[in-house]
């Protein structure tokens, strides 16, 4: 029989001797084991294996964005930590739709969702969830000018929230009882553009996270809330059903810890810290200055930025809380111009008028600076700025006094979520009276740092606006 085209035997083949079949044999075997020993891994020791951890979120203000800084996010920060604690990369893998989020977990796309997820009857039937990080309630929103609804079952327009939305459950139950009761459920848009078109008139009502509301108002003032749906809810990471319970035990013990040394208390300060107290005056005519002012200063705010680490919109921000942007600014004790220098200050910068807005905002940021450089390097940010911006405001002595009673107290007096906690102290004789620098308005530069950072996430949420509109044309 001829061979096939293409093949030629040329020598007759060889047969194996029994100890090369023996060692063939083996060799399979062992092959055969370390699949087996492959396969028993469990899930947190092939994650640890492939060397990243892959996450999924959603893009919001309250779970994971990307900022002049790099991304950023409560969500973001902890999934980091997380990872870094396991020794391995975070990949996010990001969800187009909030309702998407809970199907992408169950069909394996990720090793688990932290994305503002709420503990709920029907998310529970659906996802393991870890242990909670951070209590909201559910909020029904309208805008200021219309009228407050006072009932749920008797809402007067248009009540449209996200699909599969936290507090769905909860209105399927008011339901029963507000027969009346109807919604609209959006698959395309975030809770934050619902928010805005509420702003805007385009719906009469949406229902948000407290945590939502609380960063938005501030760039949509105008938005109010009628009343909270229930009691407040608890968020979480949510984790596929599956016996191996491996990488969620580490969690577990990931949230124990971090609840236990202050990183949690820390991480969520940085986010909503500043944003709890709202005064509606306040911003509406910050808002106007952005408009108004603002222009006629921004590019002696950007030259004098350009070969620091203070981004403008942030001495900006500063320059807002201590005149207004008001170069013949005076205060009670003397300070004058925007940057609201003492003679002292002005004479020790060599600066000759601190009524000139160039020389007072260079001289201003310059002042900034040499703080920052005094405070210990082991302090990170943003919580060295803030500490910077208190000293700035109360001295530099007063913020090492509140350091000191930071340390008294127990608390780790690098972050600036302890701090504040120490500020209001400063006032006080039981505390005063053992610090080197003596009685300080803690509380009012407690409230200057905190105007300046709400101030700060505005202006840099107005210009990015700004810049991706002129980007669009």
């Amino acid at each position: 029989m001829k061979p096939e085209t293409g093949l030629m035997l040329t020598k007759k083949p060889h047969l194996l001797s029994s100890k090369e079949l023996l060692f063939f044999g083996l060799t399979i075997l062992l092959s055969i084991a370390l699949l087996g020993c492959e396969s028993r891994l469990s899930q947190l020791e092939q994650i640890k294996r492939g060397g990243e951890l892959r996450v999924i979120t959603h893009n919001s203000a309250t779970t994971y964005y990307e900022s002049h800084d790099g991304y950023a996010g409560l969500e973001y920060d902890m999934a980091l930590l997380f990872a870094q604690r396991l020794g391995i990369k975070l990949h996010m893998v990001i969800a187009n739709h909030f309702a998407d989020i809970i199907p992408l977990i169950q069909q394996g796309k990720a090793d688990f969702a932290a994305a503002g997820l709420a503990i709920t009857e029907q998310h529970q039937k659906q996802v393991l969830f870890s242990s909670s990080y951070q209590s909201i309630s559910p909020q029904l929103v309208y805008r200021a000018g219309n009228t407050r609804p006072q009932e749920l079952n008797r809402l007067d327009g248009t009540l449209e929230i996200i699909s599969n939305g936290n507090y769905i459950d909860r209105l399927q139950h008011l339901q029963q009882e507000y027969i009346n009761l109807n919604w609209q459920e959006n698959s395309e848009l975030s809770s934050e553009e619902l928010l805005r078109m509420v702003w805007e008139e385009v719906i009469d009502y949406t229902v948000a996270d407290s945590n939502e509301v609380a960063i938005n108002r501030r760039y949509y003032p105008e938005l109010r809330v009628a009343q909270e749906i229930g009691a407040p809810q608890y968020l979480a990471w949510a984790f596929a059903k599956t016996d191996d319970l491996s990488l969620y035990n580490e969690v577990q013990s990931f949230f124990h810890d971090i609840k236990e040394n202050g990183t949690l208390e820390h991480l969520i300060e940085r986010y909503y810290g500043h944003v709890q107290k709202f005064d509606y005056v306040n911003t509406r005519r910050y808002l106007n200055h952005i408009d108004k002012r603002l222009p006629k200063y921004e590019a002696i705010f950007k030259q004098a930025s350009l070969d620091s680490a203070i981004d403008w919109r942030l001495l900006a921000a500063m320059g807002y809380q201590e005149s207004h942007w008001n170069p013949n600014a005076r205060s009670p004790t003397g300070v004058r111009g925007i940057m609201m220098l003492t003679l002292n200050t002005t004479r020790e910068l060599g600066l000759d008028n601190r009524l000139d807005p160039v020389q007072s905002i260079h001289g201003g940021l310059r002042y900034l600076e040499k703080i920052r450089a005094r405070i210990p390097a082991r302090v990170n940010e943003p919580d060295r700025t803030w500490m910077a911006l208190t000293a700035y405001n109360i001295g530099y002595g007063h913020l090492e006094d509140a350091r000191i009673i930071a340390l008294q107290n127990g608390d780790n007096p690098d972050y600036w979520v302890n701090i504040k906690k120490s500020l209001p102290l400063l006032s006080q004789k039981k505390w005063y009276r053992q610090l080197r620098h003596g009685y300080a308005r803690g509380h009012e530069a407690l409230q200057y740092v905190e105007n300046i950072r709400s101030y700060y996430d505005i202006l840099v949420r107005k210009t990015d606006e700004k810049t991706a509109t002129a980007s669009a044309l």
